[in-house]
């Protein structure tokens, strides 16, 4: 008696080929990809901290939503799919392969009664004659035939681009060339995050895990500088990068410039554009103090949060500083300081001096004129580090895409018979895809072929 029943190799086997769990693997990734989207990734912000509570932030943690794409049940989400790409692709290449290399040579009736494209003709000439014509024909006007004798009959088949059925592979195998540079990525690839203050230089990082990296070489940034638009925000922040090898500067990475969008590569490395700030590490502001009546102009100098007592008693406290002062003053530029001055036996005044701004300064009225000299401190470049050496077989499978999705949608595998009995002559036609755009090209043939004189 016959058994029905299925191994458990085979409904394994299956499982792994079906297009059910194709889509649920889709929708589930799509969906997931979400969660990355939607939450921070690597070092949360403490505002966002500070917003969740504690038994949200200890389940996201421990469920990785913070490092998603390097999460465990994420990776095995697309290890699931590879192998279910793989499995479905081992299924059903066999056949197409199959398909295109032992092509249907002779038209049966069934396939015939099937095609809604096709022409017949009639002729006086012999059999043979009539297969001397056609075959020409066919070579002349869609590709070189096939003959083959049936049952009395001469069938003649004719075919273009019959690897383009192949196309949804090349997409099956881009997309596993693409996690293929993803995994080479991951595994020996890194992230981090490097501050550099203007005219030193540094030979580490640090990544994301908080580890320090050695780089093996030093980068050192010669100059920062900034622009900023007529309303105080930043137009164009951009360092200037010195590579240096046994602290020698390497003459092709010399001097480069590095914007947001355009960074510079080394030995792998991309060291991108990412922020700036003041090193306030052993700086100092600059405040002028000279009396309204007349007298000598005092330059104090002192660091932010810092109070300093002048010779009348009053006391001054500086309590931020900026180089561009349109975000916070709009109508002035260049640098400013907020400063606190408290007179003798008086409440604290809060006001902004201006560097570019003398006669600003001046309208207060009080008896102290106070003014704003900059500092000495310098910037420092902030850059995001990268190194990935799976980018170009990420590329590579990029570009096998974006070939198989063009293969697969834009071009059709087209098939032409002529059967040929005595005394008359059919012609069929069938695309793979795009008929209306087939049928155009098949009535082109047909009306040549209804004037073969045989």
């Amino acid at each position: 008696m016959a058994t029905t029943e299925k191994s458990f190799v085979t409904n394994v086997w299956d499982f792994f080929c079906s297009l059910k769990l194709t889509l649920f693997l889709l929708i589930s990734l799509a969906l997931t990809s979400i969660i990355g989207t939607v939450l921070p990734q690597g070092s949360l912000p403490s505002e966002y901290v500070a917003q969740i509570s504690a038994a949200k932030l200890q389940i996201y943690t421990k469920l990785g939503f913070f490092d998603m794409y390097h999460s465990w049940w994420f990776i095995a989400l697309l290890y699931i799919f590879s192998l279910n790409l793989i499995c479905c692709s081992i299924k059903r290449l066999p056949h197409v392969f199959k398909f295109i290399s032992e092509p249907t040579l002779v038209l049966g009736e069934g396939m015939r009664n099937s095609f809604s494209l096709k022409k017949e003709i009639s002729f006086t000439g012999s059999i043979e004659k009539a297969k001397e014509r056609l075959v020409e024909f066919l070579g002349k006007e869609f590709s070189s035939p096939i003959v083959t004798e049936h049952n009395g009959e001469l069938h003649l088949f004719a075919q273009k681009t019959a690897w383009c059925r192949l196309g949804v592979y090349v997409v099956h195998l881009s997309i596993l060339v693409i996690f293929v540079g993803a995994i080479i990525g991951s595994l020996a690839g890194y992230k981090g995050y490097v501050s550099i203050v203007e005219g030193t230089s540094v030979n580490s990082i640090e990544k994301q895990n908080g580890q320090r990296l050695p780089l093996g070489f030093e980068v050192l940034c010669e100059n920062f500088n900034v622009e900023f638009y007529s309303t105080g925000a930043p137009k164009e922040f951009r360092s200037i990068l010195t590579i240096l090898e046994n602290g020698v500067p390497v003459p092709e990475y010399s001097k480069v410039k590095v914007i947001v969008n355009e960074p510079l590569t080394y030995k792998g490395i991309t060291f991108y554009q990412s922020s700036y700030g003041q090193a306030n590490e052993g700086s100092e502001h600059f405040v002028t103090v000279v009396e309204r009546n007349g007298g000598a102009t005092e330059k104090i100098a002192t660091r932010e949060g810092v109070v300093v007592t002048l010779k009348n008693g009053t006391t001054l406290k500086l309590l931020e500083t900026t180089e561009e002062v349109r975000q916070f003053a709009p109508g002035f530029s260049g640098p400013a300081a907020r400063i606190e001055v408290t007179e003798k036996g008086s409440t604290p005044k809060t006001f902004i001096v201006f560097k570019n701004f003398p006669e600003v300064n001046a309208q207060r009225g009080d008896a102290l004129i106070f003014g704003y000299e900059g500092s000495n401190a310098r910037q420092y470049t902030g850059l995001q580090v990268a190194k990935d050496p799976g980018v170009w077989v990420v590329w590579l499978g990029c570009t096998l895409m974006v070939l198989g999705i063009g293969i697969a949608f834009f071009m059709s595998h087209k098939r032409v018979w002529v059967v040929i009995t005595k005394g008359q002559a059919r012609i069929y036609g069938n695309a793979s895809k795009n008929q209306a755009a087939f049928q155009m090209q098949f009535e082109e043939i047909s009306d040549k072929f209804k004037e073969i004189k045989i």
